[in-house]
């Protein structure tokens, strides 16, 4: 037999030893991402900050520091300003029509009784795709003679639009392109989320008098999905400003600049004309847009969002 003397608990003298852990030993296993976060974002980020107060060009001799001319250029230059407001006007275009039509797909494939991963696997196929390679697709696809939109037209008795040469749709076209290729990711992301709204908040609102459809939904589904929400509604808005493989592939920012966006006006000054300064200055408004309506997103709606 053996005997334990008064006050001595192996497992709770284990335990405690345990919880005695040194607080410094937890945030060591936040030194890797932190590590990598440094390398591949902090510095990256602060070097292009300060190159973009220089006139440095990629392979000249010297550099000089020219305060903020890069950032006056910006803002003075027609090209640029068109490029800033072509941005703006696609992030208008693809964010709102992304992200309803995501959630409408979503309660579609949710409610229904069978093949949901089928329409799930469907829509989900663009995300998985090269976009390079499906710009090209599109290319042939949006052919003004041979296409087969165009052969669709013509087929009604309609003229051929030129989607990529004309100045009034091209941007649009690029746009509709965009949202063909994420609203997969979005529509799947919106489908977790429904997966998670407990079932009796719906009994609960049965009970209060929610007969309808819309009445779940706006008593019950659209609350609940406040997290989700919001997570996909920053993550379109990024994702819209950073369509760039399609508008280099499909279109060069033309005609006339009609499709020239941020990231395509990046490219062009820091690997086109070598203005690497000019292109630090592109690449930090570009940053700090994003930071400030990240920012400004989780300010305003954090509030009407539900965690529990």
């Amino acid at each position: 037999m053996t005997l334990v003397a008064p006050g001595r608990d192996r497992v709770g003298t284990r335990v405690k030893s345990r919880d005695r852990t040194p607080w410094l030993i937890h945030p060591l296993y936040l030194l890797p991402a932190f590590f990598l976060l440094l390398v591949f974002f902090v510095v990256p980020a602060l070097t292009t900050i300060a190159i973009s107060f220089t006139d440095w060009q990629l392979g000249a001799s010297s550099i000089e520091l020219i305060g903020l001319e890069n950032y006056k250029e910006l803002f003075t230059d027609e090209v640029y300003r068109k490029s800033l407001i072509n941005t703006l006007k696609l992030d208008l275009f693809v964010v709102p029509v992304s992200f309803f039509l995501a959630l409408a797909l979503a309660l579609a494939i949710n409610g229904l009784n069978r093949f949901q991963g089928f329409w799930q696997t469907v829509y989900f196929l663009p995300v998985t795709t090269t976009l390079v390679a499906m710009a090209q697709v599109w290319s042939w696809i949006l052919h003004p003679q041979f296409g087969m939109v165009a052969q669709l037209f013509k087929l009604f008795g309609l003229t051929p639009i030129n989607w990529l040469n004309d100045q009034s749709v091209v941007l649009y076209t690029i746009g509709f392109i965009s949202i063909w290729q994420l609203v997969g990711y979005y529509t799947v992301l919106f489908i977790a989320g429904l997966l998670n709204v407990p079932k009796d908040l719906y009994e609960a609102a049965l009970i209060d008098g929610a007969r309808s459809p819309w009445d779940k939904f706006c008593h019950v589904t659209w609350p609940m999905l406040g997290p989700t929400s919001l997570f996909i509604f920053i993550i379109t808005i990024i994702k819209s400003s950073q369509i760039f493989d399609t508008v280099k592939v499909l279109t060069q920012g033309g005609p006339n600049n009609a499709s020239e966006i941020l990231l395509y006006t990046l490219y062009s000054e820091g690997f086109e004309f070598f203005r690497t300064g000019l292109a630090s200055a592109i690449a930090t408004l570009f940053l700090a847009i994003m930071l400030l309506l990240t920012m400004y997103q989780m300010r305003v709606f954090e509030k009407y969002v539900h965690y529990r």
